[in-house]
């Protein structure tokens, strides 16, 4: 026989227990309000290609009388790439102020490559498929060459640390919304290849880039806010919304270009202080 008493202190011993470990688990696993605003990321890239696929890539599939790059679906597509860079890049100012789950950082990673590294992926995979004078398998290789240049970003990303200010390689965002703008620009196919390679290059160089903090991070919210705004003007075909969107992408393609030659002149001015200064130093010591 076994004393009602005994079970019952059994069983409040295993109720505590299970309660005390209800208490622990959340710690690791509740969400953060910069963990939210991850989350957000990651719906923003989802939708993204939800919208590639619905708007585009279907009515190219099915023979739609519209043809071509379907302009409120592609535009769609793309403002939702640049609010899932919105989102990163407040959920970064949010941990740095108030906290941030355990998971924080893989939820990052994680988001960021749905957003950043699937979505445009896809997005020049699609181009491939209804572009006039593309090549699908050429564009298909293009398409993973900028997926696997985010996994492996994102992967040093976790595993290198850097001075603090500064990334190495092209931000996946910035990356991402390089190769958006070079598919928007509609240039001649193999520019827009190689154009888009060479971002893909950037992004596991070794080129530093400043993280967007104070003042910059300011300057990218607006950039990316104006964009919008240039996008919706051609979505619905405002006066002059093509001219817009146009600039719009040539500058993000030249800010692409201009961001590593003033890091390499910066990284070569850097070499040849320090060995002045070697110089200097070796001289001062000689009788």
């Amino acid at each position: 026989m076994i004393d009602p008493d005994t079970r019952a202190a059994d069983w409040v011993a295993d109720a505590e227990a299970e309660a005390e470990d209800a208490e622990e688990m959340p710690l690791s696993l509740r969400l953060s309000i910069a963990d939210a605003l991850t989350l957000g990321n990651a719906t923003c890239g989802f939708m993204a290609v939800y919208f590639t696929t619905t708007g585009i890539l279907i009515p190219h599939l099915t023979g739609s009388s519209e043809t071509g790059m379907a302009r409120n679906s592609a535009a769609t597509a793309v403002i939702l790439m640049l609010a899932a860079a919105i989102f990163d890049l407040f959920d970064g100012i949010v941990a740095r102020k108030l906290r941030s789950s355990p998971m924080g950082a893989e939820l990052d990673n994680l988001s960021d490559l749905i957003s950043f590294g699937l979505a445009p992926a896809y997005f020049v995979l699609v181009y491939g498929m209804v572009a006039d004078d593309a090549q699908q398998k050429v564009s298909a290789v293009a398409a993973i060459v900028v997926l696997l240049a985010v996994v492996l970003r994102l992967a040093r990303f976790s595993c290198v640390t850097m001075k603090d200010g500064m990334f190495q390689g092209m931000p996946s965002p910035f990356g991402a919304l390089t190769v958006v703008s070079i598919v928007l620009l509609e240039l001649p196919f193999i520019p827009t290849l190689l154009a888009i390679i060479g971002v893909a290059w950037l992004m596991v160089s070794r080129v530093e880039y400043p993280k967007p903090r104070g003042v910059l991070a300011v300057a990218m919210l607006s950039w990316i806010v104006g964009a919008m705004a240039m996008l919706a003007a051609w979505a619905f075909d405002a006066p002059g919304g093509a001219f817009l969107l146009q600039t719009g992408c040539a500058l993000q393609v030249v800010m692409g270009a201009v961001i590593p030659l003033f890091a390499t002149a910066r990284r070569v001015n850097t070499f040849r202080g320090n060995r002045r200064e070697s110089r200097e130093a070796r001289a001062a010591q000689l009788p």
